[in-house]
Parts: structure tokens; C-alpha cells; sequence
């Protein structure tokens, strides 16, 4: 079978004055439950901490240097979890995470953000201590205020960076005038949005090649739609999938969406091929998509960071089926 890597293909893409793998492991689920003030879940469901555990230990067996995360996954259970899985392995990979939201520790309950400098500082360090370093290779801004409310974060965020406690920053963002504030900061050195086979995004990508920044893609799966959720396969209670707000347009209580279901079916067999399962050829769409782009998937067992980084061995997807794709969806 003729192979569809290219021949530069090297598995790496630079973040900041980093390289990292190309596919980077997002730690959401991980999390375990937690809840809005109304009680609706955020997370992904019920987790086991050991089996977190060795997904990351196997992560880094197949060569996964890069984790996202935020402080608010499960309340600071995320964290906590990667940083005793990345102990003794600090320098090994390069550490993301998120600030801005409000939450208790012990109902697990989100309720509001602060977007004050201070706060970014107190988070910072209770960041810190859960991930067990004494820095952050990648800090991130996760609300959505307006670009003049979070104008004095770039400038505190620059404190962080001389203080030696942050590498760099990133807003979390789907917006690229306010990813931009943030990338026009000295060491504003990436944003993080969504990106998948099935919600392109040109607008953000030409913003990285303009601002030099990467391009880390939360999403990529599109919440396990382009990998192992199907209608016979529902949610628990406890995850955001069976209650989906708005913005999680994917699915319909707990469920994949008709429609979206639909457009997957359609480019499933490109999708698929050359031994690729679906997930890897959606992480394949992403690379070829973008010289500057870092997909995030999730995981929770071993065999999902299996799954994950078994795509590093495909690589991109030629260029002919990228277009194949878009006339498939068009």
C-alpha cells in the first residue's frame, strides 16, 4: 500500500521556542464531572484517575510531548491528575493551561470569572502547585470578554514571562481580532480555537501565518463525533454531551446530531483510508490543513492515546483529498 506521509513529514511542529509533537493530548476529560450553577454538566462523565494515568504514561511512550489543560476541568482534578502522571517526566513535555473562570474546588461547580491581573496571578500559582512545576510552558486566557477588558492581561501575562513562571500566552478564542490582541504581545506565541474536518476556519489560520503563532485546535474530533460516539453509543448524565448547550452543536441528547452524522458518513471512507481510523484521518485533515496547526483530542483510556498517537504514523492527508473533502461537504 503506497503511504500518504510526506516525505518532510517529522511528526513536530514548533509552539513558541518549543517543539512539540504534532498532536498534542487535551485533558478536559480527564476532569471528571463538573457542573454550572444550574446544575448542568461541563464534563465528560465519570472518570478512573489510574487509567488517566497510564493513558498519559503511554502518551509518552509514542512520543506525545504536549498537554493541554485547564485550571476549571473538573475543578482543578484535571491538573492534579497530570501533574502526579507528569512527575519526573517535567522536562519531557510541554505543560498548557487556562485561567479566567471561577470555581469551587469541592461542589465542582463553575460560577463566574474574574479578569483582573490579580486573579491571573492567584490562578497562576494555584496552577502551579496542582501540576506540581514551577512554570507553564503555555498560559491561556479561556472567557470571552472584549479585547479592552482583557488588555491588561497581555501586560500582566508579560510579568509571568519575566518572572520565569509562563513561557508564552494565548487567549482560547474563536474570535481572530481578539486572538490577535493577545498574538501581538511579545511572547504571544499561539491561539487556541476550534478546527476539524467538519468546521474549517481560514479567517484564524491566515491570522497565525500573519502574527507567526500556532495554531492549537481544540475540537478536533468534533467531541468525539469524527471518532467513537455514535447513536449506539449515548452519554452519561454527566456529560456535557447529554445536555448540550448551544455552542455543542454536534449533538442532540446525547447523541450525534442527524445532520452532522450525515456529513461524517459522507467523507468517511476518504476519512479512512490507507489504514487510518476516523479519528486519525480527521487529526490527517487538520496537519494538511496547516503547516501551524497542533490538534488537541481528548482521551480517558489507554486505547483512545493509543488511538491519538498512532495518527503521528499517517500523517497529513494529500492535498487531493482535502479537496475531495471540501466538495463532499460543499
Amino acid at each position: 500500500m503506497t503511504s500518504s506521509r510526506s516525505d518532510n513529514w517529522t511528526g513536530r511542529r514548533p509552539l513558541g521556542d518549543a517543539e512539540v509533537s504534532a498532536v498534542g493530548f487535551g485533558c478536559w476529560a480527564i476532569g471528571g464531572p463538573f457542573a454550572d450553577s444550574e446544575g448542568k454538566p461541563l464534563g465528560w462523565g465519570e472518570v478512573d484517575d489510574d487509567e488517566s494515568t497510564r493513558a498519559v504514561h503511554r502518551a509518552l511512550d509514542l512520543g506525545v510531548t504536549f498537554f493541554d489543560t485547564a485550571d476549571v476541568y473538573g475543578a482543578g482534578h484535571s491538573e492534579e491528575v497530570l501533574g502526579r502522571a507528569l512527575a519526573g517526566h517535567r522536562d519531557e513535555v510541554v505543560i498548557a493551561t487556562k485561567w479566567g473562570n471561577l470555581f469551587d474546588p469541592d461542589t465542582k461547580v463553575l460560577d463566574g470569572n474574574d479578569l483582573s491581573p490579580e486573579y491571573a496571578r492567584h490562578a497562576l500559582e494555584a496552577s502551579l502547585r496542582r501540576l506540581r512545576t514551577d512554570h507553564v510552558d503555555l498560559y491561556q486566557l479561556h472567557p470571552q470578554p472584549s479585547i479592552e477588558e482583557a488588555a491588561p492581561l497581555v501586560d500582566a501575562c508579560e510579568e509571568f514571562v519575566a518572572e520565569g513562571l509562563i513561557r508564552g500566552y494565548a487567549w482560547s478564542v474563536d474570535d481572530p481580532e481578539r486572538a490577535a490582541s493577545f498574538a501581538a504581545g511579545k511572547h504571544g506565541v499561539a491561539v487556541q480555537h476550534e478546527l476539524s474536518v467538519l468546521h474549517d476556519d481560514p479567517e484564524m489560520l491566515a491570522m497565525c501565518d500573519r502574527y507567526d503563532i500556532a495554531s492549537v485546535n481544540r475540537s478536533p474530533l468534533a467531541m468525539g463525533l469524527l471518532g467513537r460516539r455514535t447513536t449506539g453509543t449515548p452519554t452519561s448524565g454527566t456529560d456535557i454531551r447529554s445536555v448540550a448547550p448551544d455552542w455543542l452543536r454536534f449533538f442532540a441528547g446525547g447523541v450525534p446530531a442527524p445532520e452532522w452524522a450525515a456529513r461524517v458518513d459522507a467523507i468517511r471512507e476518504i476519512l479512512t483510508s490507507e489504514g487510518r481510523t476516523l479519528a486519525q484521518g480527521a487529526l490527517g485533515w487538520i496537519w494538511a490543513r496547516s503547516e501551524r496547526t497542533i490538534p488537541i483530542p481528548g482521551f480517558r483510556t489507554v486505547a483512545q492515546a493509543e488511538e491519538n498517537a498512532g495518527a503521528l504514523a499517517h500523517g497529513p492527508l494529500r492535498q487531493e483529498q482535502l479537496a475531495q473533502i471540501a466538495a463532499l461537504l460543499d
